[in-house]
């Protein structure tokens, strides 16, 4: 996106800065008001029934550890593809389980150092995402504070090679661009950051989803870090939901939405800072709220119905395998160690059990290998897998 001028409906300005203009976005809410069609009205109604519904089922149902880590999960690891990281559920659990290993005698099987650069980007997602919830529910509220935690933790431990600012925890100290688009440089983001978390604690304008739609452009827009800015903004959109009591639990994984319309995600927000195309942008997120919402119920239901499949199957039973059955939902991929650990068992009798789950078919070996065996759960991990039904 090539910014040499910008028509008379854009909500901002071009700032004369060395060879190339940067962009100074106006304050939310937007200067003229939103003409949203009556068929907006009704996505936005369905993206709040499924909201709702998606609260209530976490309200109810006895959430299997597997149902709110693996979904949150799926969040963290969508989120960091976008950014480039290329990792999918089998070599996350995999690092996690051998590294449990290694805290054991086995340190043979402990993850290589060049395994980290990827995983180490989504676990920290994952972390970020859980202590913004932590923060929130200790009333600390949305702020810049909460933000460069929040950054620091996305950012820690990432490998030099995987990061673009040497700046953890704070706003960005050098400019940066996208493509041809420069956000607002260093000396120009504090006033913006200011006035968009002024906004979010003053409750917006608007009908919160459209906010949120709002306040999300517009961190994009400042791009206030010199990396992150995405896995923040994205990571920005569950707490604001959770905050506004969208969400029972931060299992809504809106980054499948925006992976997968990747390139439309661009040209909406471009089209709002060239043209002020508000209507198409908060339109598209809205649309991805309502279709993550049912996509999420879904798969949690189905999880659901398959953990009380195994409690009827294997639950009155006393044996090993039939324990470990049920113990799937809390730790889905397995070593012989870790069963040992987990049900407190001598190793030929993690061993056995692991073999009779391999042959019900409800465990599948991953590795090939004779020694250092790894399990997963094959119908748990087929619901985590499977593409999206509701788009």
């Amino acid at each position: 996106m090539v910014l040499r001028e910008l028509s008379d409906d854009a909500p901002g300005r071009l700032v004369p800065y060395g060879q190339r203009p940067y962009y100074s976005p106006d304050p939310l809410p937007p200067s003229t008001e939103l003409q949203l069609a009556t068929e907006f009205y009704e996505t936005l109604s369905e993206a709040t029934f499924w909201l709702g519904k998606l609260s209530g089922f976490g309200l109810t149902t006895d959430f299997a550890p597997v149902l709110y880590t693996s979904l949150l999960r799926k969040e963290a690891m969508e989120s960091s593809e976008i950014e480039g990281a290329d990792i999918d559920y089998n070599a996350l659990y995999s690092y996690e389980t051998r590294s449990l290993d290694a805290g054991g005698s086995d340190a043979e099987t402990a993850p290589a150092a060049d395994e980290t650069k990827d995983v180490q980007e989504v676990l920290n997602y994952e972390r970020a995402l859980e202590d913004g919830i932590e923060a929130l529910e200790r009333g600390d509220g949305i702020s810049i504070d909460l933000l460069h935690t929040l950054h620091e933790t996305l950012l820690g431990g990432v490998p030099d090679d995987r990061r673009e600012t040497d700046t953890i925890g704070a706003f960005k100290t050098v400019p940066n661009h996208l493509g041809e688009f420069v956000p607002p440089v260093p000396s120009a983001v504090d006033g913006p950051m200011d006035a968009l978390l002024t906004y979010v604690r003053t409750g917006g304008s608007y009908h919160p989803l459209v906010d949120i739609a709002l306040t999300h452009y517009q961190f994009e827009t400042i791009h206030p870090y010199g990396d992150g800015n995405g896995r923040l903004g994205r990571l920005l959109v569950t707490l604001q939901l959770y905050d506004d009591g969208y969400l029972e639990r931060p299992t809504l994984y809106l980054s499948e939405y925006f992976n997968r319309y990747k390139q439309t995600y661009v040209d909406r927000m471009d089209a709002v800072r060239k043209y002020g195309e508000w209507e198409a942008w908060i339109d598209f997120f809205v649309t991805g709220i309502r279709q993550q919402a049912e996509e999420t119920l879904l798969r949690s239901q189905e999880l659901h119905t398959l953990q009380r499949e195994y409690k009827a199957e294997y639950g009155d039973d006393s044996a090993t395998y039939a324990r470990l059955a049920c113990k799937l939902f809390d730790q889905p991929y397995l070593t012989a160690a870790v069963v040992e650990e987990l049900l407190d068992v001598a190793s030929p009798t993690a061993y056995r059990a692991l073999d009779r789950l391999e042959e019900d078919g409800i465990l599948e070996e991953t590795t090939g290998k004779e020694r250092n065996r790894e399990y997963r759960a094959r119908e748990i991990f087929e619901i985590l897998e499977r593409p999206p039904r509701t788009y």
